[in-house]
């Protein structure tokens, strides 16, 4: 992800989201460690339940919008979409859907090693892909998984128009959300920090696939838990609220394309994060 103007703690004028920094965004982090906290967040994901919560706004986007194709933005490596395509077409085998993954920098060592394993439905593409410029783009619904806080408002505003000036259908998902003051948030970090650091020490058995360099830069050498931490406790300030969104961040609004803001709910009714989603007419 390309990030512009990157400030250590700045608040934008109008919006309760912060821009603070998160390590995965540079691209001096090491891919290793990179890989290994992407897939502690996908354990996140399964424990939460999103895996059911996108697959069923999938479902309601193409009640609205018929789709085959998901090309998956920012996709890194690889994060929580291919499990959720794995989900979604167990329970819909008769309409399955195929999945290609996309990222703006496309680290063509992992895409080879990804692709090798011939998933079905599912393929990471060797070209970059720029989520604020959708003109020339493969076809299908558009996404971002819990990486739209990473952008700061011009590149967050770029995304949104691009996708509609272009007629992209576009499902932006975050299951995190901005609900704390933010005193109360700074307040909270020292006992926050310790927390999130052990909770990554006690889920790196679970994720997959399990490597010697996620073991040796969690367990022998605990450098991964620190950067993990820190990421997770500002996701949170770095999240759009609603408000954020649809006073500052949405295009103005075009006869030939609808959008939707709205919190996610899990199938008990539960909220769960929030998502976005834009139509073409």
């Amino acid at each position: 992800m390309q990030l512009e103007n990157i400030t250590v703690f700045f608040i934008f004028k109008g919006m309760k989201r912060i821009q603070l920094v998160e390590f995965e965004d540079f691209k001096w982090f090491p891919t290793i460690w990179r890989s290994t906290m992407t897939k502690l967040i996908v354990v996140i994901h399964k424990i939460l339940g999103t895996k059911e919560v996108i697959t069923d706004l999938l479902l309601y986007t193409r009640e609205k919008y018929d789709f085959s194709k998901i090309v998956d933005m920012g996709s890194g490596s690889g994060g929580a979409m291919p499990e959720v395509i794995d989900h979604f077409n167990k329970e819909n085998p008769n309409s399955k859907v195929e999945l290609l993954l996309t990222d703006l920098h496309p680290n063509s060592k992992f895409i080879q090693s990804f692709n090798e394993e011939k998933r079905d439905n599912i393929s990471y593409s060797t070209f970059p892909l720029d989520a604020s410029n959708l003109v020339k783009t493969p076809k299908g619904l558009k996404m971002m998984v819990n990486s739209f806080h990473h952008m700061p408002p011009n590149i967050a505003r770029k995304i949104l128009s691009t996708a509609q000036s272009n007629k992209q259908p576009i499902l932006i998902y975050e299951m995190g959300e901005n609900l704390l003051p933010v005193w109360v948030w700074v307040l909270t970090l020292p006992l926050g920090l310790p927390l999130v650091a052990l909770m990554s020490i006690f889920m790196l058995p679970f994720i997959k696939p399990l490597k010697f360099t996620d073991i040796l830069f969690t367990w022998i050498i605990p450098i991964i838990p620190i950067f993990y931490a820190w990421d997770g406790q500002t996701s949170s300030p770095r999240t759009y609220t609603l408000e954020d969104i649809n006073e500052e961040l949405l295009p103005k609004v075009e006869n030939n394309y609808i959008w939707e803001i709205k919190h996610a709910k899990k199938r008990n009714g539960k909220k769960l994060g929030y998502y976005i989603l834009g139509i073409p007419k």
